[in-house]
């Protein structure tokens, strides 16, 4: 399988599949395809597997495209401005990802739920259920904003913003940590808590999240009149 990764704010990947390969992406995730492209949705891997991809921020059923004929071609948008990030899954290499990262994949490529600790759940800012990619081939991931990749050695922690988290590899230590001094707390603008990766891995920051930019348009919204 060959891809081209391509576009500035709003990018896409066009994929080029050989006869009886395919990629699965959430329901609706298709922009469009050559025509001897074949679809079937279904559950993938069962209700409980489902479920727990909606926890994750995805959506219970799934759409796999297969080629049926040599130098077929598909589509898939990114819904956010961003980037789309590819990463390269092995048996003894899975990333973590932030909810609703999941672009498209591989079927030998599992997306799963990955569930946090209670206090980095609650307290660090992606929530409890987040996304792991597990299996062996490639997945596709969009990331808001510009990303900026970084490498921890053991030990080594990062300190970060709620909702600049976009992706790890799964030997890094995803935690949450208070803000120290009552004013800090009051008047920082950081909320009560911060995200804290501790390594050895890597990590994929964002320079923003969706939510904080949905957040920051609020006030620019027309307001409903009587």
């Amino acid at each position: 399988m060959q891809y081209e990764v391509w576009g500035d704010m709003m990018p896409a990947v066009t994929l080029s599949l050989e006869a009886g390969e395919s990629i699965y992406t959430q329901s609706g995730g298709m922009s469009w395809m050559t025509d001897q492209i074949e679809m079937t949705t279904n559950m993938s891997g069962g209700f409980m597997k489902g479920l727990g991809r909606m926890f994750s921020g995805e959506s219970l059923f799934m759409a796999t495209y297969t080629s049926k004929a040599p130098g077929q071609q598909l589509t898939i948008a990114s819904s956010v401005p961003g980037n789309i990030k590819v990463f390269e899954i092995t048996p003894s290499y899975s990333i973590v990802a932030q909810k609703g990262a999941f672009l498209c994949a591989q079927p030998s490529v599992e997306l799963a739920a990955f569930v946090t600790n209670a206090r980095g759940g609650f307290f660090g800012g992606e929530g409890f259920v987040l996304q792991q990619y597990k299996g062996q081939g490639l997945v596709f991931c969009e990331l808001d904003g510009s990303i900026r990749e970084v490498n921890l050695a053991p030990g080594e922690k990062l300190v970060i913003d709620t909702g600049n988290v976009a992706a790890w590899e799964s030997t890094v230590t995803y935690n949450s940590q208070m803000v120290k001094g009552f004013k800090n707390v009051l008047f920082g603008g950081e909320g009560l808590f911060l995200t804290t990766l501790t390594g050895p891995g890597k990590v994929w920051l964002q320079t923003m999240s969706i939510s904080e930019l949905a957040k920051s348009l609020i006030p620019y919204l027309p307001k409903p009149t009587n």
